[in-house]
C-alpha cells in the first residue's frame, strides 16, 4: 500500500476564460502537514475544492488511501474521512456551537422506546469532550452571532473531528486571526498532527509554514512550479517562486511631510448594540502626508473608530472633523463626496455587492456621477472601460474581466478591487481596515507601497491593522488602544516592538 493518503494526479479545471489548474500532480503523505502557497488567484483553493467535491476536474485523476475516487460531492468527501475549513465559514448564525455541528447528522435517540428526538444534550456532552481533547475548548451552548472569529474557526474544525475527519483541508486558516490567536492555532495544528490527522493548510503566510509544515507545494497561475521541504527552504525563496519575481521583505518609505490637519477626532465615544461603550473618549490628528496607524488586539475598539469616521456606526458622544468642518451629521455617501475613501475589514458584508459584475462594483462610489452617468442613466461602456483601466492599474485577476461576478473572485482579488476604487477616489483621507488580510506576499508589499504613495501624494491615511509588523513597518504616527482607549500616541520611531506591545496588553510604561 502507498505511503501516499492522497494522490492527485495531472489535475486540470478550467473555468470561463481561466485555467485554474493547469496538469497538476501531488502527493501527500499520511500524518504529514502539507501547505498549499501561490498568490492570490493562482488556484490553491480550487485545487482543494475538488479534493473535497465542490468541484470535480476536467481531467486528472484522485486517489484516496490508495484507491482511484470520483469525489462527487461535500457528503462524499466527509464519508471518505476528508473534512474542510473555508476561508469563510459557513456556519448558521443563529444556532448554537452543537446546532452547527451535528447540522445534517444529528442524533436521534427514541422517547419512551418510540418517539425520535435529537439528543441535544447528549451531542453538547459528547463535543465538549472533543473541544477539550484537542485543546479547542468551546461552549458547546453558544451561539454564533456572539462569539469571535477565532472561536467560530474552532467550531469548523470541531465540525470536521466529530465527523470522524482523518484529513483536514484548512483554507487561509490564519487571515482573520490577531497574533495571539495564530500562536494558539499553531499549536493545535501541531497536536492534531499527533494525533495522526494528515493536514492540508491553504496559505500564503510563509513564516508560519516554516513554523509547521513539513512540504509545501507552490502554485503560479495555476501551474505547480515546486514541491519543497520546508525545513532546507527559506521564506525568501517560496515568497519569489509564489510571486514569480524577487520579493522584498523591507517596504522603502521617505521621510514624512505633514502638512495641514485633516482628520481630527475630538473625544470620540462609540457604544454597541447593547448599550456598552466600546471607544472612550478617543482623540487623535491626523495630518496631509501622515500615516497614523491603530495598533490593538482584536476587538479593543480600533473598527468601530474607523466605522464610526466613515459614517457605518452612529457616535453617542464627541465630535469628527474633516479639513475643519463638523461632519458628525453627515451621511456615508455626503462623507465620501467630501473626501473620505474606506477599505472596510468585512470586504463581503461592506465593500462589495457580491453579485454585481466587477465593473460594477469598481464604479460604485461613482455610478451617479458624470460620465459614468447622464441625466440619470448609467453609461454602461464608460464603466465597462473604467473598470479596465482599474482591472490593469492593480492587477486585479479574473477569469471573465469586468463581467466577472465578484462572488466567483477569490478574497484577494476581491480585496484588491475595494483598494483599486478606493485609491482612485483620491480622497484627503484614505482609511484602511486590515487592507492586507488574506493577501499574498507580492500583494501585501504592493498594497503597502500603494499606502505610502498616497501620503507622498499628500492623502492622510487612518491605518487599522492587526498585523504589528506591518504598523511598524510603514506607519508615522502609532496611536495603541486597549478597551476602547487610546494608552499612547508617539512617533513610530519612537516606540518598539515590544513597548507597542505592552501599551496594546495594557501595561503601563
Amino acid at each position: 500500500m502507498s505511503e501516499n493518503i492522497i494522490e492527485m494526479k495531472n489535475i486540470t479545471k478550467r473555468f470561463p476564460g481561466i485555467i485554474a489548474n493547469d496538469n497538476i500532480s501531488i502527493q501527500i503523505k499520511k500524518g504529514e502537514i502539507y501547505a498549499i502557497l501561490g498568490e492570490n488567484g493562482a488556484g490553491k483553493s480550487t485545487l482543494m475544492s475538488m479534493l473535497f467535491g465542490m468541484y470535480e476536474p476536467d481531467e486528472g485523476e484522485i486517489w484516496i488511501r490508495g484507491e482511484k475516487v470520483n469525489i462527487e460531492s461535500p457528503n462524499h468527501a466527509t464519508n471518505l474521512n476528508i473534512g474542510m475549513v473555508h476561508q469563510h465559514f459557513k456556519l448558521v448564525q443563529n444556532y448554537t456551537v452543537t446546532e452547527n455541528i451535528i447540522l445534517g447528522i444529528e442524533p436521534i435517540d427514541k422517547f419512551a422506546g418510540f418517539f425520535p428526538y435529537v439528543n441535544i444534550k447528549k451531542a453538547s456532552k459528547n463535543i465538549a469532550e472533543l473541544s477539550k481533547k484537542y485543546g479547542l475548548e468551546i461552549d458547546p451552548d453558544k451561539k454564533i452571532e456572539d462569539i469571535n472569529v477565532s472561536f467560530q474557526q474552532r467550531v469548523e474544525i470541531i465540525k470536521m473531528l466529530y465527523r470522524e475527519a482523518e484529513i483536514l483541508i484548512l483554507d487561509e486558516p490564519t487571515a482573520v486571526l490577531t497574533p495571539q490567536e495564530i500562536d494558539y492555532f499553531l499549536g493545535i495544528i501541531e497536536g492534531l498532527r499527533k494525533d495522526g490527522k494528515t493536514i492540508i493548510l491553504i496559505t500564503h503566510k510563509l513564516e508560519e509554514i516554516k513554523r509547521v509544515a513539513d512540504r509545501c507545494a507552490i502554485l503560479n497561475k495555476g501551474k505547480l512550479i515546486d514541491v519543497l521541504d520546508v525545513k532546507d527552504t527559506s521564506t525568501k525563496t517560496m515568497a519569489n517562486l509564489m510571486v514569480g519575481r524577487e520579493v522584498s521583505f523591507e517596504t522603502e518609505k521617505s521621510p514624512s511631510n505633514f502638512g495641514d490637519t485633516v482628520l481630527e477626532v475630538d473625544n470620540l465615544c462609540v457604544k454597541n448594540q447593547d448599550n456598552f461603550e466600546v471607544v472612550k473618549d478617543a482623540s487623535f490628528k491626523i495630518h496631509s502626508g501622515e500615516i497614523f496607524a491603530i495598533a490593538g488586539v482584536s476587538g479593543n475598539g480600533q473598527v468601530e473608530i474607523a466605522d464610526t469616521i466613515a459614517g457605518l456606526t452612529d457616535l453617542w458622544d464627541g465630535k469628527i472633523y474633516l479639513n475643519g468642518k463638523d461632519i458628525n451629521n453627515y451621511s456615508i455617501r455626503e462623507r465620501t463626496e467630501a473626501g473620505i475613501s474606506y477599505i472596510p475589514q468585512d470586504r463581503q458584508s461592506y465593500g462589495l455587492i457580491l453579485d454585481f459584475s466587477l465593473a460594477k462594483n469598481l464604479a460604485l462610489k461613482d455610478y451617479y456621477k458624470d460620465p459614468f452617468s447622464v441625466n440619470g442613466v448609467m453609461n454602461n461602456k464608460v464603466i465597462d472601460e473604467y473598470g479596465e483601466k482599474l482591472i490593469d492599474k492593480y492587477d486585479i485577476r479574473s477569469g471573465q474581466g469586468i463581467k466577472t461576478q465578484v462572488r466567483s473572485m477569490s478574497g484577494g482579488n476581491q480585496q484588491k478591487a475595494i483598494i483599486a476604487r478606493e485609491i482612485e477616489l483620491k480622497s484627503s483621507l484614505m482609511i484602511f481596515v486590515q487592507p492586507t488580510r488574506g493577501l499574498d506576499i507580492g500583494a501585501i508589499e504592493n498594497i503597502q507601497k500603494m499606502i505610502i504613495e498616497q501620503r507622498d501624494k499628500g492623502a492622510a491615511v487612518l491605518l487599522v491593522s492587526f498585523e504589528l509588523d506591518e504598523i511598524m513597518n510603514i506607519a508615522d504616527t502609532i496611536g495603541v488602544i486597549y478597551n476602547g482607549e487610546i494608552q499612547k500616541i508617539a512617533a513610530a520611531e519612537t516606540l518598539t516592538n515590544t513597548e507597542v506591545g505592552e501599551f496594546m496588553m495594557g501595561v503601563k510604561i
